[in-house]
């Protein structure tokens, strides 16, 4: 049974994959920059999502796509915890904070959130491990090399599946000694953070081997740039159905978290491929 432990409640991710859906509370992340950076229209999003069937929202006040500027925490914590206290009041399900700061990341706790999502797998900030423990909230532990400022400038690896895995190996190992409960761990592979499209292309090749203790990984590859590169285009609506076959791909190969922007069409695209793989619907 593998099961990932947040504050609110355990998922049971042993037969069937969940959505998080991604909910930007900023101006200028790189997909939906500014179309739910209200507290109105940013509810309205969330409602739809989870009408769609997305288990966890993902909030996130600060754009962390390549080239994005740092936001101060007051302008962080004052895009995301006005949404996490307004949908944390009339729904019940798993809610996200996404965010590399312990202070923005303990404010989004206490104003509802259930899991914290850090990009920098709980390395920028030396006060989030602490926080999350105290907290026994859910973590997402992402791979990435560099700052988004910087980060797709020239990424270089010996070899990126190896680097990666001993990533979140150490990161097991630290965070768990820490006081963390390895079961509210999981991994990202970060993709679309300091990585070249070949890289990201050996990491997919690779999800069955970057595990660590059993832990699930999580998948965040919706409308990343890597899609537009192969199909070489830039525009963002060509990026959906791709999304959705990388999604169906990652399933196959064990993936069980998967973080995207249109919910309803990955969703079902997991279900199909578990339905293939013979896990019964219900």
């Amino acid at each position: 049974m593998t099961i990932w432990k947040t504050r609110r409640d355990s998922i049971d991710l042993t037969h069937r994959a969940q959505v998080m859906g991604i909910l930007n509370a900023t101006p200028d992340s790189f997909s939906d920059g500014g179309k739910h950076f209200s507290v109105p229209a940013a509810l309205m999003h969330a409602r739809q999502m989870i009408s769609d069937g997305a288990t966890i929202i993902d909030i996130g006040g600060e754009s962390t796509r390549p080239g994005a500027h740092p936001v101060l925490i007051d302008d962080e914590i004052a895009r995301s915890i006005p949404v996490i206290t307004s949908l944390r009041a009339e729904w019940n399900g798993l809610i996200s904070i996404d965010t590399t700061k312990a202070a923005v990341a303990m404010a989004a706790l206490e104003a509802g959130a259930d899991i914290v999502n850090d990009i920098s797998g709980l390395t920028a900030d030396p006060a989030m491990a602490e926080i999350c423990a105290i907290h026994a909230c859910g973590v997402v532990v992402m791979h990435r090399q560099g700052e988004p400022q910087t980060m797709q400038l020239a990424p270089t690896y010996s070899d990126v599946v190896a680097e990666v895995h001993d990533f979140f190996a150490e990161r097991f190992t630290t965070l768990t000694r820490s006081g963390m409960d390895p079961m509210a761990l999981v991994f990202d592979p970060g993709i679309g953070f300091g990585k070249t499209l070949e890289h990201h292309l050996q990491l997919l090749r690779a999800l069955a081997r970057l595990s660590v203790a059993q832990r699930p990984l999580m998948l965040g590859v919706s409308r990343k740039s890597m899609i537009g590169k192969i199909l070489d285009t830039d525009d963002l609506s060509c990026r959906e159905w791709p999304t959705v076959s990388l999604t169906a791909y990652a399933r196959e190969h064990g993936v069980m978290l998967h973080r995207v922007h249109s919910v309803k069409p990955n969703l079902e695209a997991l279900r199909m491929t578990e339905a293939i793989l013979g896990i019964p619907n219900s």
